[in-house]
């Protein structure tokens, strides 16, 4: 697994209200939705390469353990 970069975020209390309950929603934690959403943003502004040499790297923890079999 590739080191992650840790941070601090301050962030509105009504935006994290809502990932909270998103991330709920998705069965994720605040973290994964949070690199979930901006791992799509990153992808659909093309500032990625959505090719399998970089794929790896960009899988997020929820993707990880959602891909495997029971």
């Amino acid at each position: 697994m590739a080191d992650k970069k840790k941070f601090l975020l301050r962030i509105d209390e009504t935006i994290y209200t809502a990932l909270e309950k998103w991330a709920a929603d998705d069965f994720r934690s605040i973290n994964a939705q949070i690199e979930y959403l901006l791992k799509d943003a990153l992808k659909k502004s093309g500032r990625v390469n959505n090719g399998s040499d970089n794929s790896e790297t960009m899988k997020t923890e929820s993707d990880k353990e959602s891909n495997r079999e029971d």
